[in-house]
């Protein structure tokens, strides 16, 4: 397989040079000017983030891309879609409130902002997923459809389903309609173990189903009729009393994701940026976020969405970590059974050491079976 290159930049900024500036050159160095923008509609997909977490992308980067965007004559637009758990981004009038409130306007970005699947999050198109194995069909918000060209700009981070969220879950969860991703983590059914439930509810209060009653004993009972799978709930628990039904959990999310991705970028021009600062253990769709797991890494840049996230990850998992994290508190609870010591000779995985049951090895592979790219990249630094 033909190695795709990836571009990189560091955080470091000399007096004189900002971040931004360095994106800027960055995604021209990675050859973004390739693509003829002129008159076109360019979908910027974007996590937004829930109000009351801190790790999401600042509208900086947004605007920076957006900008460059519309000098090479394009007409480019934010977009994400609906949720499906309770929050305050599962309807378009919540979500935008939710991107304003988190620094994301026209004014700060410079382009409009468009919730991809409409104001119920059933504004969707029905896509053919070419070489799918598990689906036939994605649900796509239909905003996202209609553009031209599509960019994803991604904030690098753990995943507690996938293991880790980058481009390909950015643009195949972050695409689909409520009903799109609901397909995607159909076959996510948690399971209850009633002894380590305390009755706290914090689950339920993440349900957008109404899936999760308690009995008189204060324990959680969930009905796999109404729930849809989305793992909100695996996360609200403090006590692991919610936990995946089988290993195969991971895998068959990250297979329909890259499904979905496929399907987003098929026959149309596409471009990817994955900023790898503030790596969190979770997803961005929480409404807090915790530590970073290790020092802010740079940008990387590129065509091919794959490359990007196997070079995002290889970049984290060569990365020091940082002690008083999640990741720090796996590692200990990890080797206080067996007495182990770390081997300096082994390569860590840091995304696997925070959620154990996750095998985001599964997304690189699918995504290279199923041609959305590859996992073989040569890195060019750009200063």
């Amino acid at each position: 397989m033909t190695a795709s290159k990836v571009y990189f930049t560091d955080m470091r900024c000399r007096v004189g040079t900002s971040l931004l500036e360095k994106l800027d050159k960055l995604i021209i160095s990675a050859g973004i000017e390739q693509i003829d923008f002129k008159n076109k509609f360019v979908a910027i997909k974007i996590h937004f983030g829930e109000p009351g977490n801190l790790a999401f992308l600042r509208p900086n980067f947004a605007k920076t891309v957006a900008d460059r965007v519309r000098a090479l004559g394009g007409k480019p637009f934010l977009t994400d879609s609906n949720t499906l758990y309770v929050g305050r981004r599962n309807n378009a009038l919540v979500h935008l409130d939710a991107a304003y409130e988190n620094g994301f306007s026209p004014l700060s970005t410079g382009c409009q902002i468009i919730i991809a699947d409409g104001l119920k999050g059933s504004d969707e198109v029905e896509v053919p997923v070419e070489g799918g194995i598990i689906l036939k069909s994605a649900l796509i918000g239909r905003a996202v459809m209609d553009a031209d060209i599509f960019i994803s700009l991604s904030h690098f981070k753990g995943h507690e389903v996938t293991g880790f969220g980058g481009a390909i879950k950015n643009i195949g969860m972050g695409s689909g309609s409520r009903a799109g991703k609901m397909v995607m983590h159909c076959n996510g059914k948690p399971m209850v173990d009633e002894e380590k439930c305390v009755g706290c509810r914090a689950c339920a209060k993440y349900c957008n189903q109404s899936a999760l009653t308690f009995t008189a004993n204060k324990k959680a009972i969930l009905d796999h009729e109404l729930c849809v799978g989305c793992g909100r709930c695996i996360a609200a628990c403090n006590y692991h009393a919610l936990y995946p039904p089988f290993d195969g959990l991971s895998d068959d999310v990250n297979l329909r994701i890259v499904e979905y991705a496929k399907a987003v970028l098929a026959g149309r021009p596409h471009f990817h940026v994955s900023v790898v600062n503030q790596v969190s253990p979770y997803c961005d769709c929480h409404g807090e976020s915790d530590a970073a797991i290790i020092p802010d890494l740079g940008i990387f840049a590129g065509f091919d969405p794959v490359a990007l996230d196997k070079a995002c990850i290889d970049a984290v998992n060569s990365a020091s970590v940082l002690p008083g994290t999640a990741l720090t508190d796996s590692l200990e609870r990890a080797a206080e059974p067996a007495g182990v010591t770390p081997r300096p000779d082994v390569v860590p995985d840091h995304f696997h050491s925070i959620h154990p049951g996750t095998n985001w090895r599964s997304q690189i592979a699918h995504s290279e079976a199923i041609g959305l790219g590859s996992g073989e990249y040569e890195l060019v630094a750009i200063k």
